[in-house]
């Protein structure tokens, strides 16, 4: 029986398509198998929004040869697919597959059998049409489910839809099918999560369903305690969808919702679909209903035409809304992207400086939303993810609780009490039998 390793860089996304590669491998009699137990295989799952993509590549390949140098190396995701020859070059890889190729490797590597050159074997974009139902298992506590692939927008700054195609989707049907399977399970909380969530409907190019119809459905199938929408555009989250939210039995009050900048000038050249007086809205709208929300937010800094002014018209912009954590991007420059020949670059040294302003910012706002919790009761589910004698958990609300150790109480659903926020940042809380903290 040949082992096989994974290792994943990138979105949820990618864990989810990657967990699912493993099931599948070990349906065909592979064990699945750590990266240092010297596997027979290596898959290498890439992306190419991560920084140094081509560094992180090289650096992984150097290390599964070194553990085990006779190994098959394959490698697979966004990065694959936008640079195979570049990956084939690198010493030790023995396949680069692309978006349309990457399901089918167990087929198309034909027992993994390494050969004199490396095999690339990536199709145009336009061949990645197909949708591959995808979610993480391993975690019981929760799962990553993909609803949706690809992207149809042309942000200026973005090589998703170069790397995973035209935005296209599951259907309800088989995504209910495929949550009540997962509700048989441990998981508790199901992660809904695609390149563009809430462009999710799209089949073959034409719309045939909706997001709020998705969510409606799977808020009646039992057996999961909550779901939680990773991450939606601020034009696709409609009154409608933050409505059913507020009075839903099971969809968590958490919204994650890209900004990228507040400067309208900014998002015109990144050309992004709202400017910001949409994204106050949405922001507006959700705590009008659920004051207790969680909501953040994703921001790039360094943007090619950024200056000064613009940067500080978004520090005000979000330092005035009522989000509750940022993930700050420092701008790095993408090939193929509009983006990459725009004038006016921006300094690295200021690219820096403002994404470290924007980071204490982000501690700030987590701070505040922390604190404005003093008091209240909370439902917090906790994970497998002891350290130090500590177990932790998140509230339905995003809050991080880490608490003494209690084997009954993982992968359980606890009340507790959120009594005060430390000095170091850390939130004391009360359970009904224990006392635990909020990191």
């Amino acid at each position: 029986m040949k082992k096989v390793a994974f290792y994943t860089l990138g979105c949820k996304l990618n864990y989810a398509e990657t967990s699912t590669l493993s099931r599948l491998f070990e349906q065909r009699g592979y064990r699945k198998t750590d990266f240092t137990d010297k596997p027979d295989i290596f898959i290498i799952n890439t992306c190419s929004v991560t920084e140094n993509a081509d560094k992180k590549c090289r650096k992984i390949v150097r290390e599964a040869r070194s553990i085990s140098p006779d190994a098959y190396v394959a490698i697979i995701g966004c990065y694959a697919q936008l640079k195979p020859q570049e990956i084939a070059e690198i010493p030790g890889v023995d396949a680069v597959l692309g978006a349309a190729e990457k399901f089918q490797l167990l087929d198309l590597l034909d027992g993994f059998v390494r050969k004199e050159k490396p095999q690339v074997l990536a199709s145009d974009i336009t061949k990645a049409n197909r949708f591959t139902t995808s979610f993480s298992m391993g975690d019981r506590t929760r799962t990553f489910l993909k609803v949706q692939d690809g992207c149809d927008y042309s942000c200026s700054f973005c090589t998703i839809p170069l790397a995973r195609g035209n935005s296209r989707s599951d259907t309800i049907e088989n995504i209910l099918k495929t949550a009540r399977e997962i509700a048989l399970t441990e998981v508790r909380e199901i992660v809904l999560t695609g390149v563009n969530t809430g462009d999710f409907g799209i089949r073959n190019g034409k719309r045939e369903e909706r997001f709020i119809d998705l969510i409606k459905a799977l808020d009646e199938v039992d057996g999961i305690d909550r779901f939680r929408i990773s991450s939606i555009e601020p034009n696709l989250l409609t009154d409608e969808i933050i409505s059913f939210v507020a009075a839903s039995k099971r969809f968590a009050p958490h919204f994650h919702v890209p900004l990228q900048s507040g400067s309208d000038k900014i998002l015109k050249r990144m050309r992004r679909r709202y400017l910001r007086e949409v994204y106050a809205d949405r922001v507006e709208k959700i705590k009008s209903l659920m004051p207790h929300a969680c909501i953040g937010t994703d921001v790039i800094v360094g943007f090619p035409g950024e200056t000064d002014e613009d940067f500080l018209e978004t520090y005000r912009f979000i330092n005035e809304l009522e989000v509750s954590y940022l993930h700050v991007f420092t701008y790095s420059e993408r090939d193929n992207t509009l983006a990459a020949g725009m004038p006016e670059v921006v300094p690295l040294p200021k690219r820096n400086e403002r994404s470290k302003m924007l980071h204490i910012l982000s501690d700030k706002k987590r701070r505040a939303f922390y604190e404005q919790h003093i008091g209240q009761t909370a439902t917090v589910l906790f994970e497998n993810d002891v350290e130090n004698g500590r177990m932790h958990g998140f509230t339905e609300n995003y809050i991080r609780v880490s608490a003494k150790y209690d084997p009954l109480l993982i992968n359980e659903m606890k009340t507790v009490l959120l009594t005060g926020l430390r000095n170091d940042g850390l939130m004391e809380v009360s359970e009904i039998e224990e006392t635990a903290t909020v990191s």
